[in-house]
Order: C-alpha cells, then sequence, then structure tokens
C-alpha cells in the first residue's frame, strides 16, 4: 500500500470537507444542534461532513470500513478502516469559537497508518503516515525538546458526561497548575495532539474520549517523534477512552503523574 499516495488522497478530502464547514459557518453564525446526550451535541454540519467524507474515503479504498462518530456507515473491515471526527470541537463550532478541526484517519487492525487533521481555525493541515514522518502545511514537524513536567506546556480536557473520575481528574489540574509552566484546555482533542506533535505543547492528556478524537493525532505524533499511552502506561489509548500524549523525553514522568493521581485509592 503506497500510504504517502493515499494520504495526498486524504488531504484533498479533507480540505474539501473543510471548505464546506466554513462556508456553513458563514451562512449561519449559530448552526441548529441536537442533543445527543447531555452536553454532547451534534449538527446537521456534522451528519453532512461525515457522509462527505464517508463516500469519498470509500473511493480510495473500497475495502477499509468505517468508525465514525455519527454512525453513518455501519460497514466494518477486517484489516482497514477510517476513523472519523467529521468535527472535532462541535460545541466551538456552535458557538463560533475555534479551535475546531476534521480529524480522518487509516488504522490497519486497529492501529493507526495515516493520519490528517485539518484545523479550521488557522487553517492547518497536519498529517503523517507511518515511516514517513509528520507534517503542517508541506513542512516537517517535531515534537519539542523539554525534558520535564517542570518546563513543560500541558493541555487537557474536561469530561462532559463522565463525571465518574473528576475528584481524581481535578486532583491532576491542580498537580500541572503547581507543577508545571501552565494547563490549557481549548476543547478539541484532535487539535490538542497534533499541537504536542508539533511542539507548542508538550503534553496532553484526556479520559473519555473516543477512537475519531484521537486516531489521527495518534500516527502524526509518532511520526514526529512523540508517543501515547493509557493512563497506566500501556498501549489501550486508541480503544481504551483515554489517553497521554508526551513529546517523548518527558513520557515516564507524565504517565507516572496521571497514573499515580488517577489510580490512586480514594
Amino acid at each position: 500500500m503506497e500510504l504517502e499516495k493515499m494520504c495526498n488522497q486524504v488531504i484533498e478530502v479533507v480540505k474539501d470537507a473543510g471548505d464546506y464547514i466554513r462556508a456553513q459557518q458563514q451562512e449561519d453564525a449559530r448552526p441548529e444542534m441536537e442533543e445527543k446526550g447531555e452536553h454532547n451535541f451534534v449538527t446537521a454540519v456534522d451528519k453532512a461532513v461525515e457522509q462527505m467524507l464517508v463516500t469519498a474515503l470509500g473511493g480510495i479504498l473500497p475495502e477499509a470500513g468505517f468508525i465514525a462518530e455519527e454512525g453513518t456507515s455501519e460497514k466494518r473491515g477486517e484489516r482497514y478502516n477510517w476513523i472519523i471526527d467529521p468535527l472535532d470541537g462541535t460545541t466551538n463550532f456552535i458557538h463560533g469559537a475555534f479551535p475546531y478541526a476534521v480529524s480522518v484517519a487509516l488504522a490497519e487492525n486497529d492501529i493507526p497508518a495515516l493520519g490528517v487533521i485539518l484545523e479550521l481555525g488557522l487553517n492547518e493541515c497536519f498529517y503523517g503516515w507511518k515511516n514517513g514522518g509528520a507534517y503542517l502545511n508541506g513542512q516537517p514537524i517535531r515534537v519539542s525538546r523539554n525534558t520535564t513536567l517542570d518546563n513543560s506546556l500541558v493541555a487537557t480536557g474536561f469530561p462532559y458526561t463522565d463525571y465518574n473520575r473528576m475528584d481524581r481528574f481535578m486532583h491532576t489540574i491542580t498537580w500541572f497548575l503547581k507543577n508545571s509552566r501552565g494547563l490549557r484546555r481549548l476543547g478539541s482533542a484532535a487539535t490538542d495532539i497534533a499541537w504536542v506533535a508539533c511542539g507548542r505543547y508538550d503534553g496532553f492528556y484526556e479520559y473519555g474520549l473516543h477512537a475519531w478524537d484521537v486516531a489521527a493525532g495518534i500516527i502524526i505524533l509518532e511520526e514526529a517523534g512523540g508517543k501515547s499511552a493509557d493512563f497506566s502506561g500501556g498501549d489501550g489509548y486508541l480503544l481504551g477512552r483515554e489517553i497521554i500524549c508526551s513529546n517523548g523525553l518527558n513520557h515516564n514522568e507524565f504517565v507516572g503523574v496521571i497514573r499515580g493521581i488517577m489510580q490512586e485509592k480514594n
């Protein structure tokens, strides 16, 4: 499989989706929305973009299935699956606040092989493929060189449906406020991971996520020299609904802090 060629095809598909989103935002500053669950929203734009992506990506690799946020396709591939978030940061989009992004990954046997993230606020397209490097608008990117959390800027996301771990999660916020250069929360996990990949952030962590939130970011980060883990330091981060993303140099310390706090006994 020619991953570089396929990645370039996916970039064009994702950019077309981005153009559609921009046009809809300009036409309606406050899009109509539905509430899928408490504080969990979807708009007609999410659904339309996902259908566009499913149709176009199906033409690129017909044997692949789909894992898509809005459930547009129930097709599952035995080996390959497209993992799609048509609009990561829907709440931001509804309110006209950036960032929000289109995120597409191709997974082979549940391991991301290529990923594309288009953040619409800055019009930045992050992408990468296995053993091919990571890029931002055509230029190679690398993770930061900060070696400790003390000199790291860290990003996170706040849970909006699963509050069962909130007490311990709040302890992590306190820890990073006291022991790092700062903590940021922008509302788009795909963008957060891409920003770790290009060195703007030194790390990111969140729980309550889905595969479509993180799949593209995982491969881009890996190709940029970073690492991912679940809260135990293991490899259950794609489907396990929790993730730590680091620049690699601060990885062991980062995992140790999150594991120690999130798994501590009450």
